[in-house]
């Protein structure tokens, strides 16, 4: 497989976000033809995980074509604890062991509760240790995404790492790194040893300023990223980070695309010419 003389390969991988329209098997295919090394399936795109595949045959599905199943996203909001929530998270980690998949994803509340100092961080560490005892025995690690929102109950990552080490550790939990909420949080550290998955998206719309009105505008990575994303991953593989690097654009210019394969080819070509190049 020849990516190009000087070419720095990372990790590829596809959140199903990106290709939203295509179905379970279709979206597969994708990820195997762009050299992924794994793909993260969702349950929010308005129709069943797997596409109503039984997980046991969706993960078959994607082994066959040299994939892992990388993540199942999503619960949210996790951190707004109810019964229906236990009943959310325990549902998809049975669908990730049973897929063979590594993680879950978990999403907390941007609705502006919760998010008072002292509150938040104490409501997610008690969220934290109810989740616990659903991972005992289970080779599942829960993921948790911090959002940059100005109405975020967790922005950022150094609140939640504080808190993975006073629950459980890394073993238990790790964090979800993404470049776009990073940027929209203020920036800050990053903890690679503490990150399962780094989602990328670009934004290259000029005008807008950059805050949560463009969390649904998130397109594939160009040069004229204003998120900072080169820079983002560069700092992941410099430290050493051995995870994968997925691309989850909300934008439907990326999403309708009737290239799409060839649109996010190119996006990955650019990112790996530019870590080369440094």
């Amino acid at each position: 497989m020849d990516h190009g003389a000087g070419r720095e390969m990372i990790s590829r991988a596809i959140n199903q976000k990106t290709a939203r329209h295509l179905a379970y098997e279709a979206f597969l295919d994708l990820a195997r033809n762009l050299d992924c090394v794994g793909v993260e399936p969702r349950n929010d795109l308005g129709r069943p995980l797997f596409d109503g595949i039984s997980p046991s045959h969706a993960g078959a599905m994607a082994r066959q074509r040299g994939l892992r199943l990388s993540g199942l996203s999503e619960v949210y909001p996790f951190n707004d604890w109810s019964e229906e929530r236990a009943n959310a998270i325990e549902t998809l980690i049975a669908a990730a062991v049973e897929s063979g998949a590594e993680t879950i994803s978990l999403i907390p509340r941007v609705d502006g509760g919760g998010a008072e100092d002292g509150v938040r961080q104490r409501v997610l560490r008690e969220v934290m240790r109810e989740v616990l005892p659903m991972l005992d025995g289970r080779e599942i690690v829960a993921l948790i995404e911090p959002i940059g929102f100005a109405a975020s109950s967790l922005k950022h990552k150094a609140e939640l790492v504080d808190a993975i080490e006073a629950v459980g550790g890394p073993t238990k939990f790790k964090l979800v790194h993404d470049t776009f909420q990073h940027t929209i949080a203020g920036g800050g550290p990053i903890f690679p040893d503490y990150t399962a998955t780094v989602h990328i998206s670009g934004i290259a719309d000029p005008l807008p300023p950059l805050d949560d009105k463009l969390d649904a505008h998130r397109g594939l990575v160009e040069g004229n990223d204003r998120c900072g994303t080169i820079d983002q991953i560069a700092a992941f593989v410099e430290a050493g980070y051995q995870g994968s690097f997925s691309f989850e654009c909300t934008s439907a210019a990326v999403q309708d695309s009737k290239s799409l394969e060839n649109d996010i080819r190119r996006s990955f070509d650019f990112i790996e010419r530019s870590l080369a190049s440094r």
